[in-house]
């Protein structure tokens, strides 16, 4: 008797993206909220959870969130309420937590991967964050309660992710579209952008999904490929073993690479959701959505789309000027500026981006819009070379505060394009160089690198590279 076949299991996966929305101030109280700040600094009675205080919304993280919804594609409710979600928790001062549960701010929205899978977004919701407890100080814990009260998005999907690799794909284009919307920065490193998953396996080509397990405490899009391949290859083996899979909630433990439990998964009854009562209905009007939708910027792609049909640019260059909203607005400052489209794009790519430090943007690199634009009309006057325009950046970059129109003359880079002086240079490459100069009159052009090379190095680099290819063209012709 031939053995069963082997079942074949298919993961299905949802994702929870809490995302820290950019506000000066937290959702219900006037405290600031910054990343670092010395722990318990930025708190007042409303976010401690104070007997007798009352919350008031943020106006400025309703338009946030109204935003970050618009630039997914969602649906802006116009009315929507907050409740009160209750769990105890060290780090949650007041026992409950204002969210929102059956009636949110957004619904329905999508993003495409490029395998033409389309992700839906089932709800966007605001809500106010905990705090944060610290586990690391052996038997005892401490709480910093400055982050309790932030505002929060969270972004819920439906369950369409099947794979570790869609559900990374899919957490950088919500980033991208959040970050070019300028609703967050997204980073992850200060939890400005936090991974729940959800997820189960069944048989393949079965249309029920098998028991969710909610992963909590992902904090990079790598440990979410990671906990990701843990948790489903855990629950086939929980499953071919004969078991059952358990709803729970398991938290990543980045360092031994596993889940572990948590607790038993609550519902939502756990929670007794309740309509807050200290917080009236929100009520938006269509005239105020319509002013959040026209206060995003052109969407990505569609700016990517122009850049390359109406500004003649290469798909590549399209991308990375559009990769992050900073860069698109240094190049269209370039334009703005009089640059030439295709010049300012090789010049930001190829040059100034190579300034950018580890984890930052083209705002931390040195080189400003304006400087860079002096260089190019430089360039395009005649009076510099390419090794003259990089120099004029290096200068920058190492902080000589001068225009580009005084380093020119103080360095010594003015373009040489006297006719007479370069071909003396050029006579004089030839002479020192005969076989290069013998293989360009048998037809390889190649060989002229060299020779210009000879000039670039006797002018110091200040030669017209044209007119100096012209010459000795010129002066080689059999």
């Amino acid at each position: 008797m031939s053995a069963p076949a082997a079942v074949a299991w298919e993961p299905t996966i949802g994702l929870e993206v809490h995302v820290q929305l950019a506000t000066r101030t937290k959702l219900f109280c006037r405290c600031a909220w910054r990343f670092g700040a010395q722990p318990n600094t930025l708190v007042c009675p409303v976010c401690l959870g104070h007997p007798g205080v009352l919350p008031v919304l943020n106006a400025r993280a309703v338009e946030q969130g109204a935003r970050a919804a618009l630039s997914l594609g969602m649906t802006v409710n116009r009315e929507s309420k907050f409740d009160r979600k209750n769990y105890f928790y060290p780090d949650l001062p007041k026992g409950y937590q204002i969210s929102q549960f059956d009636e949110p701010l957004a619904q329905h929205g999508s993003i495409r991967l490029d395998d033409g899978t389309h992700v839906r977004i089932r709800r966007l919701h605001l809500e106010e964050d905990a705090g944060k407890a610290i586990h690391d100080r052996g038997d005892f814990g401490l709480v910093d309660f400055n982050r309790a009260g932030a505002p929060l998005a969270e972004i819920v999907s439906e369950p369409d992710l099947a794979t570790p690799p869609q559900a990374t794909e899919y957490l950088d284009r919500l980033k991208q579209t959040l970050r070019w919307a300028g609703v967050s920065d997204c980073d992850m490193e200060k939890g400005n952008l936090r991974v729940d998953i959800n997820v189960s396996v069944a048989p393949a080509g079965r249309r029920a999904t098998g028991t969710r397990c909610e992963v909590k405490n992902v904090n990079s899009f790598q440990s979410v490929a990671r906990a990701l391949e843990h948790e489903i290859g855990r629950q086939i083996a929980v499953l071919e073993s004969g078991g059952t899979v358990r709803q729970e909630t398991r938290t990543w433990d980045e360092a031994a690479g596993q889940t572990r439990v948590m607790r038993v998964k609550e519902e939502a009854d756990d929670y007794r959701y309740f309509p807050d009562p200290d917080l009236p209905r929100l009520q938006l009007s269509a005239e105020w959505i319509e002013a959040q939708r026209a206060a995003l910027p052109e969407p990505q792609a569609q700016r990517r789309r122009r850049y390359e049909q109406a500004l003649g640019l290469s798909e590549y260059d399209a991308r990375v000027l559009t990769a992050e909203r900073e860069t698109s607005a240094y190049f269209e400052r370039l334009l703005a500026a009089g640059s030439a489209p295709k010049e300012a794009a090789n010049w930001l790519v190829n040059d100034v981006l190579s300034w950018v430090p580890p984890g930052g943007g083209v705002d931390d690199q040195p080189i400003p819009p304006e400087y860079l634009a002096a260089v190019l009309q430089l360039r395009h006057d005649g009076r510099i070379n390419r090794n003259g325009g990089r120099a004029l950046l290096e200068a920058r970059a190492g902080g000589d505060l001068r225009s580009p129109q005084e380093l020119v003359s103080a360095l010594g880079l003015e373009t040489q394009s006297d006719a007479g002086a370069l071909e003396q240079a050029c006579r004089r490459a030839i002479a020192a160089q005969p076989k290069a100069a013998d293989d360009v009159r048998a037809g390889k052009e190649k060989a002229l690198g060299a020779l210009l090379g000879f000039v670039m190095r006797e002018t110091r680099g200040a030669a017209d590279a044209g007119k100096t290819r012209a010459i000795l063209l010129r002066l080689l012709q059999p």
